[in-house]
């Protein structure tokens, strides 16, 4: 037994949920090697330079209150840069403000005369913020699942207010508008925006698993290693090498874990699309680090953001980086042109002028989300551990529980050195 609990446990992924499940293993004295697929770590937190500009894969925030990866993290280190507690909506061709009122009470005219639902609804999210911010996320764990949309209504919430608002904020968290993803899941983020702030870290999102993973000693983590089969206690590269350990965990994605593991018996992950376009402009249309929502239902965009806007370092200076996000994956032939249109009667003839940085279509953006949605934070099958968002909350916080969660199995089933 002694001679196995030296052996490493070995990590297929270098996301968040296999930095977390390292590092406490690490933390807990247990040698530990982690094998990832591409050029870096964190899976689908990244960020890459391009023409000066930082741009994440996808527009991500990190909310700051997160329960558990706010103990993990720096934040200090991190240089967290907040989005305003609120939205521009795009309705009847202007942009009209709707604010959380508690902590920006000079915009409560604004957000009370804004034409995205009545003012029983307005008072209504006041109510829901309250109850939230009472509750205790075990207690919100343990409510009724439902589909969100049915939970709004349940609430008391007009279909306006759900049209012009909740489906457009919700979409650009969710990755869908028909608001079919877990209320559970929707109080959660609800009660953590009530509580906190949406950010990013200064120098781009990827800055969150770069952090994790300087914790874990030089050589650990060996990227470009593509895994081609796992067993309980060994893998097997793509090269051919074959590498003994004590403990083999997968923190892939859901589809990539069935790739790897042809016999799993948990259904296959389905996934969220979204295509991300960036731009760079000679100036913010905006001047404010605050979201722009879609709340007319027509049109390809969803939601808006100048990055530079809450962190300037996202952009060289003397320019500014608008990031688009389109739900699902649109036909590319057009798309540039097309959502340049859709802008410039958001912001007008300025926008035809925004020189296009990047798209990024990303096809497996976000596991799904439904009611009533087994998770067990992590699973061993045939002795293999998995962990990953898909078993957990799909957010940077499930990422991370699952993960920690991992490793605590296994250090009460190996024990510890």
């Amino acid at each position: 037994m002694r001679e196995k609990q030296t052996q490493p446990v070995l990590i297929v992924g270098a996301g968040m949920a296999g930095l977390a499940c390292a590092l406490q293993l690490h933390r807990a004295g247990r040698a530990v090697r982690v094998f990832e697929a591409s050029d870096g770590v964190g899976g689908r937190v990244r960020t890459d330079v391009h023409d000066g500009f930082l741009l994440d894969r996808g527009f991500q925030v990190f909310l700051d209150t997160y329960p558990q990866t706010r103990k993990l993290l720096d934040l200090e280190a991190l240089d967290l840069k907040a989005f305003e507690p609120g939205a521009l909506i795009y309705r009847g061709g202007r942009l009209h403000r709707l604010m959380d009122v508690f902590r920006r009470p000079a915009s409560a005219w604004s957000s009370l005369t804004a034409p995205v639902g009545s003012l029983s609804d307005k008072l209504r999210v006041g109510w829901l913020r309250m109850k939230l911010l009472n509750s205790s996320f075990e207690a919100i764990a343990a409510r009724e699942d439902r589909t969100t949309e049915s939970y709004l209504r349940e609430f008391g919430f007009s279909e306006t207010i759900i049209d012009r608002f909740f489906r457009a904020f919700y979409g650009g968290i969710f990755l869908e508008r028909e608001l079919r993803t877990s209320s559970r899941m929707f109080e959660f983020t609800f009660k953590l925006f009530g509580r906190g702030s949406a950010t990013v870290p200064a120098n781009g999102m990827g800055e969150i698993p770069k952090q994790l993973a300087s914790r874990l000693p030089h050589g650990t983590i060996q990227l470009n290693q593509a895994v081609k089969t796992v067993g309980i206690d060994s893998i097997t590269l793509e090269s051919g090498e074959r590498i003994q350990g004590c403990a083999t965990v997968v923190a892939t994605d859901g589809s990539a874990a069935h790739s790897l593991l042809p016999s799993l018996q948990r259904p296959q992950s389905e996934w969220r699309s979204v295509t991300n376009l960036y731009f760079a402009a000679d100036r913010s249309p905006i001047r404010e680090a605050i979201l722009c929502l879609n709340g007319s239902g027509e049109g390809l965009v969803n939601n808006v953001c100048v990055l530079s806007d809450a962190a300037p370092s996202y952009a060289p200076e003397g320019q500014s980086l608008l990031s688009i996000s389109v739900l699902g994956l649109p036909d590319d032939h057009q798309l540039v042109d097309q959502v340049r249109t859709e802008l410039t009667a958001w912001f007008g003839p300025e926008a035809a002028s925004w020189r296009h940085l990047r798209t990024d279509r990303i096809r497996r953006a976000l596991p799904q989300q439904p009611p009533n949605a087994n998770a067990p934070l992590s699973t061993n099958e045939a002795g293999v551990w998995l962990c990953g968002d898909y078993l957990s909350s799909a957010s940077i916080e499930g990422a991370v529980l699952s993960g920690q969660h991992t490793a605590a199995a296994i250090l009460a089933n190996c024990g510890t050195q």
